[in-house]
This record gives C-alpha cells, structure tokens and sequence, in this order.
C-alpha cells in the first residue's frame, strides 16, 4: 500500500467517525463508548485513540470536561501559541494575516509552541485582534534546553529560549548529577498550572555554562537541529564514498557528457568545504557559453535510504559562526561530492547560451563527469577584477582572459534582473572572528565584491533556467516562492518611509516589486539605508518552498527553483533525482504519481527545517556579537537609531551589533513613544529621537547569556525636533 492509500484510508476513517457524531441521534459519548457503538476489537482501540486525538487536532471535533466527545456547531479557531517573557503571547494561525493577542490572564496554561484552540475576544479598529486560549489541543517543547540552579534539595532549569516564560522545577533524584552552571537538556513531565512551575528531569547534562563549545551546542540543542548522524547513515557514506572512482564508474560514465577538458574553476569563501557549484565561461562567435556545474550528489544519496532520511530530517545544513552542522556526513559533504579541484567528480550541468545582451537564447540540461582546474577565493578573483592586483593576476594568469569575461557577462545578467524590478538586497554583513577556544575576537565588516556577485548572478540563472524547463514539462517539482507582500504591510512601510523622507506608490492591489527597488536606491548611501532595507526585508513575505510555481516576488521572476546547492540544501538534492529520471526517461508515470505523493510533505519539512536553521543562526550571532561586546563595556559608539519602541530605542553600531537604550535611561526628561510617528518625544523639552538618527552612545552592559546589550546616550547637545 502507498503513502497516499494510506492517507486515503485513513481520512475515510476519520470522516466515519465525524459522520456518526453527526447524526441527530448522537449524543457526546466518551472514547470507551465510542468503541462498542463502533464495534472496535480491543487489539485495535489504540488506534481508534490516535484518530480521535487527530480529530482533535484538526479541529473537527471537540471533547468536553467529562471526556465526551462531539462535532462543534461552529468550526474552532486553531493555531500555534508563540510565547512572550512577559507572559503575554500571539497564536499563529493558518490563513490568518496578522497574529492574535493573548493577554497575559487569557493563556490559559499555554506555553510557547503549543497548538491551542482560541475564542476570539471583542476588538477595537485599528487594535490587533485578542483571543483567550480554551484548550490546549497539544503541547510543543517536549523538551527545554536552560541553565541548572541546584538548591539543597532541589533544582530547577531556567530555560534558554524566553518564550518558555517560566522556570522547570526539578526533583533532586531527577537533576543527574547537574550543578549549578551546568547546561542541560530537560524533558518535561508535568506543565504544571496556576501558582505551579512546569515539572521535570535532566535528560542531558551538556556542560559547564563557561566550556568553550557548550554555548552553540546549548543552541544547536535547543532549536532541535540533530547533530549527530546514526551507524547506518555513517556506514551508507563510507560505502558511497568508495564507490567514488571505482570500477563501476565506466558504465556510469558512459551515459554522461565529459567536460573534463573544459576550462573551470571553483569560487568560494576562503573558509568553504563543501564546494557544490563550479562555473566556465567561453567567448565564441559573438555568445557567451556559460556552464553552472553541481555535485551530483544524488548518484550517492539514494532515495528511501538511511542517509536520505537523515537528510530530509535536517533539510539544510547550518553555519553557526565557528561551526557547521552539515546536512551530509563529511566524507561526502567535503569529500566525493565536494567539487575539489584537479579531482574527477560526478555533476549535473546546466549549459546555457546567452547573446551580447545577456539573453539566455539556448541551453541544456545534462548529468556530466568534470575536473576543475582551480579552487579561486572570493577575496583572489576580487583582487584581480577590481584591483588589477598583479600579484594575483599572475598567480592565476590561465584565467585571468576567462575572470574578466564572467565579470562583464555577470554585469549584463544583473542589469536584466534590474530591469524586470528585482529587489537587490545589500545589507552591510559582518564576519566574526574567534580564537581557537570559540571566543568572538573581533567582527570585521564583509562586503560583497565582484567575485560574489557574479557567481550569485550565475547561480540565479541556473535556478532560472531549470526551473522554467521544468515548469513547462508539467512534471512534479519543487520552486522556490516568494508570494506578493501584504498590502497592508506595503501601506504601514510606505506611512513609515514617509515621515523618513521617502514616498512609495502603492497600486490598488498589490505593490510591484520595482517600487520597492526604488525605495532602497533612493536610501542607497544614506544613514538610514541599513534601516530602510531591512524595514522592507521584515515586511515582505518568508520565501518558501511550495510544488506549484507561483513566481518569485523579490526576484521579479515567474520562474524559480534551488538547483545549485545540493550538498547543503535538501530541495536541490530532491530535484536533481527528478532531472536525472526525466533526462533518462525513467520518469513515467508511476514515478510521477510517487513525485506527487512526496512532495507537499518535502516542501513543508524543508521551509520548516529552513526556518529553524536561520533561528539557529541569529541566536548563534546574537551571542557571539554580545559576548565580544562584553570586553567593550564603557566604550562610545557612534551608531544609527535601528528601531523604537514603548521601552527604549535600538541602535545599530558600526560593527553591525545592535543594542538597546531603555527609554528611562533617555537623559534631561521623560519621553514617551509615539507610535504613529515611530519616535521618541521629550514631554517637556520637544527633544525627539527618530528611526535613522545618529546618535552617540556607551556599553553599559553586556551578558551573553540573555543575550542582551545595554547602552546608554552619551550626555550631549540635542537639538528638539
């Protein structure tokens, strides 16, 4: 039987049961009494039990105080309770626009990540909509990664993640030898209620607070990122991993295009292992031959195998700031699969023409064997297309000629993508530096160059490209989209751009993307260009991955997929399959219906598993950038007002780091927030601190363990607004 017969057997099932509660002789019975009415045998009432409680789930039925199960007259509202340190919270609900407020009486024993059922509450225009948790349908940490404080007959965990809300009480049989400072990891037993901590017992002791290592573990640990990969995955990548080269590899090749003698380099970071895409270029008869040639990591990784599963499981990998955590084992992630040069290796290629207007006028599609020639550095090809360093150039003289080419060829792609209205993001990113016990040195500002847009340019292209010839087949696939912002987001950037000095046209319906365009060049080189960009990032939507392809807002396109990371990536490594079976003719149609059944459950786990890698990665540097500020304390800044709000204001230093003035800290009178104006206003002087403002200040205080970073405005003139 299938996954979808399955599933199919299962909803008819559920809606057997639905339709007995339906019927006008029902009365709300509980789950033993549903059983005999049914006639469930004994040996199948645990299943009866799992359908009900998915019932539950689905909010297709409800049970009340007494255990007695029933169809609601009308359907409830569900979601997902996100939690607030202040004991407030919102509940995420599908299809819902904008979060429901929880006040703080009206969690009803919710804690963060928990799926809840919620009764709307009266609102006022213009006020988020409130909503008091009824029932909690099914609990979401399970397990809490948190700080040990060991009393003398007790212990309790003080969670990591705020949003918890509240401290775990420990028994002292249960604390596993913890001590006070240990990091560790605690299942939860009891949630506890009213005037009652949640219960439960050291699962996991991590290490000491202060053990280089333990404090990215602890994150790793607590946004639930496995980190370790099981005996079967391992030996399956030591087994394909032998099989690189090998014998075996004469059949294979003879069904692929060799393109060893081409011409072909590498690009990356200085730092990069897992090197997944390689480029060549030739200039011939007036086109531009451009190759974009990717691991084919698929020939290694097989479908339904342990190391498949582990893969989808993770979906990404994860680069903290001193360490990753790859999708793949190393052995394939840095080794057979990673495109090192002077080393055969197994690719799938993408080989496009394009005019002297930068049009792609043919390609193709192929699986391939390549060699590349050289391993290049961003900072190297940077040098020698920016600098004309000689020293670089006549290091890598062979393709100097070939650099040169790829830079003009780059400028053209990305004047088209200009064009169509794509919206260029370029945030002043910063690199942290540690020493070799994990300790944050120094953060140094990382620019892009040359070298990383044109290799960006070319990726795009490919995914461009693949995914518009396979939109057209009509064959099962995974896109990357990227729906249209909400419009009234697009009307609150435009109200606050506005009192910035900047206008947007809003269209009656949706805002296209070149309109934003607009507004980042008009903020390009400003003080507020860095807040401006991001205000914009924060008010569009989350790009994700979806099986239908519905186009890409930021990107102005209607085609798009992720084709060109297969070692870290998930979707890429799912398509290639699905390439590979199509360009074999292996694809028919029971291999359509299988790709249809799998791929809404692949895009969902991997835009989930995407979301959870990028919490990941902000808490990791959130960390870093507090604990280097931590030997900065005392010293002034001068930085640039990144947000306000009713408690103080945000500034953004020069280094990236971004820290909080509490308003009562504000010096020579008492300001209050004015919401609609987005700025802080002195009651009695008219001083006003807006969004974008530079402004002086000091680290007060820096802990890296709530994360936080205090900062005080540096006693000065200020003129009142």
């Amino acid at each position: 039987m299938t996954d979808r017969q399955k599933a199919q057997l299962e909803e008819n099932r559920k809606e057997k049961i639905v339709a007995l509660m339906k019927e006008p002789a029902y009365i709300p019975m509980k789950e033993k009494e549903l059983a005999c009415l049914m006639q469930v045998e004994p040996e199948d009432r645990e299943e009866l039990k799992r359908l009900l409680q998915a019932l539950l789930l689905e909010g297709r039925i409800q049970v009340n105080r007494r255990g007695r199960y029933f169809v609601p007259a009308v359907q409830p509202v569900i979601g997902t309770f996100i939690g607030h340190p202040k004991g407030f919270g919102f509940v995420e609900v599908e299809g819902r626009k904008e979060d429901l407020f929880v006040p703080a009486a009206k969690t009803g024993g919710a804690c963060h990540q928990d799926t809840v059922e919620v009764r709307l509450l009266g609102s006022f225009p213009g006020a988020r909509q409130e909503a008091e948790v009824v029932r909690i349908l099914a609990r979401g940490m399970r397990r809490v990664v948190g700080t040990f404080q060991q009393n003398r007959s007790f212990g309790f965990v003080i969670p990591d993640n705020s949003r918890f809300g509240r401290d775990i009480f420990i028994p002292k049989e249960k604390t596993k030898a913890a001590v006070t400072g240990s990091k560790v990891v605690a299942e939860i037993t009891d949630y506890g209620g009213p005037g009652r901590s949640p219960e439960g017992r050291i699962e996991e002791i991590l290490g000491h607070i202060n053990d280089p290592g333990v404090d990215l573990l602890s994150i790793v640990k607590g946004c639930g990122i496995p980190d370790t990969f099981s005996p079967e995955a391992l030996a399956e990548a030591q087994q394909a991993a032998a099989s690189c080269g090998a014998a075996g590899w004469e059949e294979e090749l003879s069904h692929r295009r060799d393109l060893r003698e081409l011409p072909m380099v590498t690009i990356d970071g200085e730092d990069a292992k897992d090197l997944d895409d390689a480029v060549s270029l030739l200039w011939k008869n007036g086109q531009y031959h451009l190759g974009v040639h990717i691991a084919d990591v698929s020939h290694y990784v097989k479908e339904e195998s342990a190391l498949d599963a582990e893969a989808l499981q993770r979906g990404t990998s994860v680069y903290l700031t001193g360490r990753v955590i790859p999708m793949l084992p190393q052995v394939l992630s840095n080794g057979v699969c990673s495109l090192n040069a002077g080393e055969d290796r197994l690719a799938l290629s993408c080989l496009m023409t394009l005019n002297s207007q930068g049009e792609v006028t043919d390609y193709t599609i192929a699986p391939s064997v390549i060699r590349v020639d050289e391993r290049l550095t961003y900072p190297a090809v940077a040098a020698i297309l920016e600098r004309d360093d000689p020293q670089m150039a006549a290091r890598y003289e062979r393709f100097v000629p070939m650099l040169r080419e790829m830079a003009a060829l780059s400028a053209l792609i990305r004047e088209k993508r200009h064009q169509r209205g794509a919206v260029d993001f370029d945030f002043p990113e910063s690199r942290i530096l540690l020493d070799e016990e994990g300790r944050p040195i120094q953060i140094l500002p990382q620019e892009r160059n040359t070298a990383t847009c044109l290799i960006e340019d070319f990726m795009l292209l490919a995914n461009e490209t693949v995914a518009q010839h396979f939109y057209w087949l009509q064959t099962p696939f995974l896109y990357r989209t990227h729906e249209t912002p909400d419009q009234d987001k697009m009307r609150r950037l435009a109200s606050f751009v506005h009192n910035l000095g900047y206008s947007m046209k809003l269209g009656q319906e949706q805002v296209h993307p070149k309109e934003l365009q607009k507004l980042l060049e008009k903020a390009e080189g400003t003080p507020e260009e860095s807040l401006i960009g991001r205000l914009t990032l924060r008010s569009m939507k989350q790009a994700r991955y979806t099986t239908q392809c519905t186009g890409h807002f930021g990107l102005a396109g209607r085609f798009y997929c992720h084709f060109t990371s297969p070692i870290r990536r998930y979707p890429d490594l799912q398509i290639h399959r699905i390439i590979k079976e199509q360009l074999s003719g292996e694809l028919d149609e029971e291999r359509t219906a299988h790709y249809e059944e799998i791929l809404e459950d692949v895009a969902r786990k991997t835009s989930r598993a995407e979301r959870r890698a990028d919490e990941a990665e902000r808490e990791a540097r959130k960390l870093k950038m507090t604990e280097y500020m931590e030997q900065h304390i005392g010293e002034g800044y001068e930085g640039v007002i990144s947000g306000i709000t009713s408690w103080g204001l945000y500034v953004e230093l020069p280094n990236t780091v971004e820290g909080l003035v509490h308003v009562s800290s504000l010096p020579g009178d008492f300001f209050e927030y004015d919401e609609a104006a987005c700025e802080m206003r002195g009651s009695k002087t008219g001083i006003c601190y807006r969004m974008g403002q530079r402004i002086r200040v000091r680290v007060r205080f820096a802990d890296r363990f709530t994360r936080s970073i205090d900062l005080v405005v540096e006693e000065q003139e200020q003129e009142a607004g």
